[in-house]
């Protein structure tokens, strides 16, 4: 090649690269923008001071002391009073991750602190959302702006920002890991940075320990029916990673109840109905038929006034809140890695299912939100494989049709309802 077609060559090459740089930044900037304008509406909607419950500050502050108890009783129920000490029931990861800005400010301050803390972790969610979107392939910016504001304003998301305290503090943090596993798994695919974020995962919501496998499943994808193909060296860098969380976990349990197998949802405080709901067991096929219900088939009621839906705080079936999650349908069927999301999304589902708790108080089921990443990945996997057929007959631009996109835009108006609700409940 003479020094004039390479330099013409060369010229090609960085226009190209140029091209898709822009593009890349367009992209990053328009996530950005959307993340920081979703944390503004959350953090302007989350006024709702009356959760009192930092329970996590005060526990990340107990770590910083050395001690696995709190020095005060921050509410009549879900606390644990034993041998004269005051312990939390809660997973404990949040704490852990809360730590550095405890350290800064104390316990008090940060709890005073919490709605903004809430505002941003929820954000961070829908710059996640749109991040994942990306890399699963979806490149309308409309397609990707639809579905990290299915995720971030249809699910509840929302409600438990708007309602802060303990219990949604630790649901936050659980969907940004998860989201980070698939990101990653989407990705760079370092299998111990998954197993690091799968294992804190499980120590903040433990159903999520049932995802790890579906990780592996996904690390291995086709090849999972081809036994010479199986990626042992990653999935041993996996369980590395999600080890130190599995070996703190029963140390964490040992330490304060004697017992590695002892979490302490057993002995937590409750009120009298509740208490009754737990003696049928922690987990039992007793609670399925409710918590199905809730999940499922509950419904508010309905009002010609403002603001047209009455819950009662116990449940509403997802269909209301999130009926955009139904794209997920559309995922395609034929690759492997579609079903190995679906299977996270039921497996980690069940144990919710037979859990006694129940949620409440909530609007709209919010242990769902456990499983709901999953379903968001599945929604995006949607979207790419429709823009792929649409490119396929010479036609670009958003791909998820009108009819979505209006039921997207009813889960974000009635869970918008929410945030009134959030302080009338």
């Amino acid at each position: 090649m003479n020094s004039v077609s390479h330099a013409t060559a060369e010229g090609e090459f960085e226009a190209a690269d140029a091209r898709v740089f822009d593009r890349l930044d367009t992209a990053a900037w328009l996530g950005l923008l959307l993340t920081l304008g979703a944390g503004i509406i959350f953090w302007l909607s989350n006024r709702f001071f009356d959760a009192t419950r930092g329970d996590f500050f005060y526990l990340a502050d107990a770590f910083l002391h050395g001690r696995t108890w709190l020095d005060v009783r921050l509410g009549p129920q879900d606390v644990i009073l034993l041998d004269g000490h005051i312990y939390v029931p809660f997973a404990p990861f949040p704490a852990i991750a809360l730590m550095p800005i405890v350290a800064l400010t104390g316990p008090q301050v940060a709890d005073q602190w919490e709605t903004g803390i809430n505002a941003a972790l929820a954000a961070a969610t829908v710059g996640m959302a749109w991040w994942f979107a990306g890399r699963a392939g979806v490149r309308s910016l409309v397609d990707r702006f639809a579905l990290a504001v299915l995720l971030g304003f249809s699910t509840q998301i929302w409600w438990v920002t708007d309602r802060g305290g303990v219990w949604h503090t630790g649901q936050l943090i659980a969907t940004i890991l998860t989201l980070g596993c698939l990101i990653e798994l989407w990705g760079c695919r370092r299998a111990w940075l998954i197993g690091l974020m799968a294992g804190a995962a499980f120590l903040t919501r433990a159903p999520l320990a049932f995802a790890v496998p579906f990780y592996a499943l996904l690390f291995a994808g086709d090849g999972i029916w081809e036994p010479r193909r199986w990626p042992w060296r990653r999935w041993f860098w996996m369980a590395a990673g999600v080890l130190p969380s599995v070996a703190f976990f029963f140390w964490y349990n040992a330490a304060r109840f004697g017992s590695p197998f002892e979490s302490g949802y057993g002995l937590a405080t409750l009120p009298a109905w509740l208490e009754q709901q737990r003696q049928l067991g922690l987990f039992s096929v007793a609670h399925l038929g409710m918590n199905a219900y809730y999940l499922f088939g509950k419904l508010p009621q309905f009002s010609l006034s403002f603001p047209f839906l009455r819950p009662d705080g116990l449940g509403m079936s997802i269909f209301l809140t999130s009926p955009g999650l139904l794209y997920a349908i559309r995922a395609p069927w034929r690759e492997s890695r579609s079903w190995w999301l679906a299977g996270a999304a039921l497996l980690v589902l069940i144990p919710t299912l037979l859990y006694y708790g129940g949620g409440w108080l909530q609007y709209g089921y919010r242990y769902a939100l456990d499983s709901i990443p999953f379903v968001f990945a599945l929604c995006c996997l949607a979207a790419a494989r429709d823009e792929a057929r649409r490119a396929t007959v010479g036609l670009t631009g958003r791909a998820i049709g009108t009819g979505w996109l209006a039921l997207i835009a009813v889960g974000v108006f009635v869970m918008a309802l929410g945030v009134y609700w959030a302080y009338h409940l």
